[in-house]
């Protein structure tokens, strides 16, 4: 790393140059080649794959995403008045021109004549696109939107409600990233009282999720990508972006402050701090790239995008932060600290009696105590994860001010709560006469099922190109009682599957697979939860393991294995209380409580668990780092938690800030994925690391660092900590540490 650094400050305009060029050269290329995400939910095997796969290939015209315009009149009037029907008509009509809309179902046609609710006030309209929701222009989506909107009148309300029309209140891109950049600067420089200090870690994540996101844009082209994967990998970009450099810099501005020159006191920068960065940005990838063995085409997009973004966060760290050292020499410091350098001298470590250290002492003598509470407090928050249901979030949950919350609860005040979420059968009738009366009499039966409103044949309309092939597939329309994320409607789901269709089934070639929206989230939220528990085994021992060779230590890994699930835990805890209990929604304007986004555990868990590796790698290798000048486990906790607490709560709470901003990402996902990342930050940073870790360590004492000679044999050398030489702040005499540390 010391070679390194040195050669990227002799070099850094060319440094500087190729991540300019980068940066812009992506962003161009981006620009003019446009994006091409697929959210491809791939999980063969599943009833409702098989059923989405025979309505695509019978029904074309009805695979493309279906959503809705809804209008209700006033109290006392119908929406069949002639002025209401004119009106509509007319709007409706003028949809049907529109680019990329294929079908129009009208309540005032006779395909349509189940459209308008019993009391005549509420009515809506199908509007079925050509593609899926993801695929449509948004500006097209947004025409549908105006022309709709022109019907409203006094006495006419109209609202709009479907996956396509909710892409149109989404806000503008990139509000959530700059919101959490802004956060960032003010506590960035708070913390170093410099200008020049506070840009450079804002520089480091910008240069890094900037190419990034255009990177993903261009690859978008080539490999499968969800639409939500930018917005992942900005998560994760932003924060290990600005707290990788955070880490760098501050090591930097120690050694300057110690009486190195810049140049020196960069190289031994990267050469510290720097290991840690690189070693806890591969542990990060590892637990993204993780993703791929849940063999679900739809994560490992998200995977690649925030693994992207990850390893950019890295190379500029290591690489543009050493350049800009070069361009500014003493000016990382502020001005009070130049001052005080030329006037009073080089100074190392932190001040006798500062926070830190009385903090360090404080652990040192109250470790049983202090312990006891950290777990205490991590067990109680951990509860609620008791109750975590994993499930579809759909636009009821969304804040009332919102079209589609609107259309939703219109509809369902009009036709039940399940006519949100309907479920689908789609039977294979190519046998002939034998399957048509068993299908027929399988309707009669599932009307007569306990939890379903009704259940109705549609109509067999071919698609174009394709005659004769919607007469061997029909579609039953399945309306349940209950709402698409209710408990009672998934176990609807279970005695269709498993007790009336088998029986309807029997004796004939009758074929039928429950399909549509819900019986999708359902069967993917099934497939995550089956296939979890291995996922996390898989990514915490492969942390164990890398934590096992860097710090040549049994204990170092188990520890961190075990906070890393507890804080997890506590994290879920957290979100079950405010999102599935619905603790504080209103107060924050998140809309209705419901279940846990089925896909989020598998997204959060190795971001977490990066994260918290990430902590752990920073503390330990400092204690690590004394250990091996010492050979003093008290002195090495001590000596670990004074020199980087500091650094460690900067950098929680400036992650902190930038997964709370993507509250305003307008997605329900980004909210749950960032308020659930901020909060487990928060109990990791501040209590497993600054409370639980040190003090287990100082109780478990010396064998913290034993390792069998057997194993540490076999084991690969992998240096996270510097060569053991002299280093500012890090002095392998006593004298030294007691005045680091401010012995009693």
């Amino acid at each position: 790393m010391a070679a390194w650094a040195r050669w990227c400050l002799r070099h850094r305009l060319v440094v500087l140059l190729l991540w300019v060029g980068a940066l812009f050269g992506t962003a161009v290329a981006s620009g003019v080649a446009g994006s091409a995400y697929a959210n491809v939910f791939g999980f063969p095997g599943t009833e409702s794959s098989r059923a989405m796969e025979r309505m695509e290939k019978a029904f074309p015209q009805r695979a493309g995403d279906t959503d809705s315009v809804v209008w209700e009149v006033d109290q006392g009037k119908s929406v069949k008045d002639p002025a209401v029907r004119e009106r509509m008509s007319a709007a409706l009509a003028d949809i049907g021109k529109l680019p990329e809309v294929g079908t129009v179902v009208s309540p005032y046609e006779p395909e349509g004549a189940r459209q308008i609710s019993e009391n005549g006030r509420i009515a809506y309209a199908e509007v079925t696109f050509t593609k899926q929701a993801f695929e449509l222009r948004k500006e097209n989506i947004q025409k549908v939107v105006d022309r709709a909107e022109e019907a409203r009148t006094a006495g006419l309300r109209v609202e709009l409600g479907g996956q396509a029309i909710e892409q149109t209140q989404e806000p503008p891109a990139g509000l959530s990233e700059a919101v959490g950049i802004v956060a960032a600067a003010v506590v960035l420089f708070l913390a170093f009282g410099s200008l020049f200090a506070m840009l450079l870690p804002l520089l480091n994540a910008v240069f890094a999720v900037g190419t990034g996101l255009s990177a993903l844009v261009l690859l978008s082209h080539v490999v499968d990508l969800p639409d939500v994967a930018p917005l992942m990998g900005s998560l994760i970009g932003l924060g290990v972006g600005i707290d990788y450099a955070l880490f760098i810099v501050t090591r930097h501005r120690k050694g300057l402050r110690a009486g190195l020159d810049p140049a020196e006191s960069a190289t031994r920068a990267l050469d510290t701090s720097g290991r840690a960065v690189l070693f806890a940005g591969g542990t990060v990838c590892i637990a993204l790239l993780a993703m791929f063995s849940l063999d679900l085409s739809f994560l490992n997009g998200v995977a690649i995008g925030a693994t992207l973004t990850t390893l950019l966060s890295v190379a500029a760290a290591v690489t543009l932060l050493p350049a800009m050292f070069g361009f500014l020499g003493h000016r990382v410091l502020s001005r009070r600290e130049r001052r005080a350098l030329a006037e009073e001298g080089p100074r190392e470590g932190e001040r006798p009696g500062g926070r830190a250290v009385r903090w360090a002492s404080f652990v040192e003598r109250r470790p049983k105590a202090l312990a006891a509470v950290a777990l205490v407090v991590m067990a109680v928050l951990a509860i609620p994860t008791l109750s975590l249901r994993l499930g579809t979030n759909d636009q009821g949950n969304q804040p009332e001010s919102q079209t589609t919350r609107k259309a939703y609860d219109l509809l369902a005040e009009g036709f039940g709560p399940g006519f949100n979420g309907p479920l689908l059968m789609v039977a294979d009738v190519s046998g002939g006469a034998a399957e048509q009366r068993a299908l027929d009499g399988l309707v009669r039966r599932v009307n007569a099922t306990e939890g379903v409103v009704r259940a109705v044949r549609l109509a067999a309309t071919a698609g174009p190109g394709e005659p004769g092939a919607a007469q061997d597939t029909a579609v039953v329309q399945v309306v349940p009682t209950t709402s698409p994320q209710s408990e009672k409607t998934d176990r609807l789901i279970d005695t269709l599957r498993d007790d009336i269709v088998p029986a309807a089934e029997r004796g004939t070639a009758l074929e039928v697979d429950i399909g549509g929206a819900t019986a999708i989230q359902k069967d993917f939220a099934s497939v995550i939860g089956e296939r979890l528990p291995p996922f996390i085994a898989l990514i915490v021992g492969l942390g164990a393991l890398l934590l096992l060779v860097a710090f040549r230590s049994v204990v170092v890994p188990l520890t961190a294995a075990v906070m890393n699930l507890i804080a997890a835990a506590a994290s879920f805890g957290v979100l079950v209380a405010v999102f599935q209990w619905g603790w504080g929604m209103e107060l924050l304007g998140l809309g209705k409580e419901g279940p846990i986004i089925s896909f989020l555990p598998v997204i959060m868990l190795p971001l977490l668990f990066g994260l918290s590796m990430d902590y752990q790698v920073f503390l330990v290798s400092r204690m690590h780092e004394e250990w091996v000048h010492t050979k003093d486990n008290a002195r090495a906790v001590r000596a670990g938690l004074a020199d980087t607490s500091r650094v460690i709560n900067c950098a929680a709470l400036i992650m902190i800030c930038v997964f709370s901003s993507f509250i305003l990402s307008g997605d329900r996902g980004g909210v749950m994925a960032g308020l659930g990342l901020a909060g487990s930050v928060a109990l990791d940073a501040f209590i497993l690391r600054m409370v639980l870790v040190p003090a287990l360590m100082q109780l478990i004492g010396r064998a913290n660092w034993w390792l069998p000679r057997a194993i540490d044999k076999r084991l690969p050398h992998l240096a996270v900590d510097p060569p053991d030489r002299p280093y500012p702040g890090v002095a392998p005499e006593p004298e030294g540490e007691r005045e680091l540390v401010g012995d009693r």
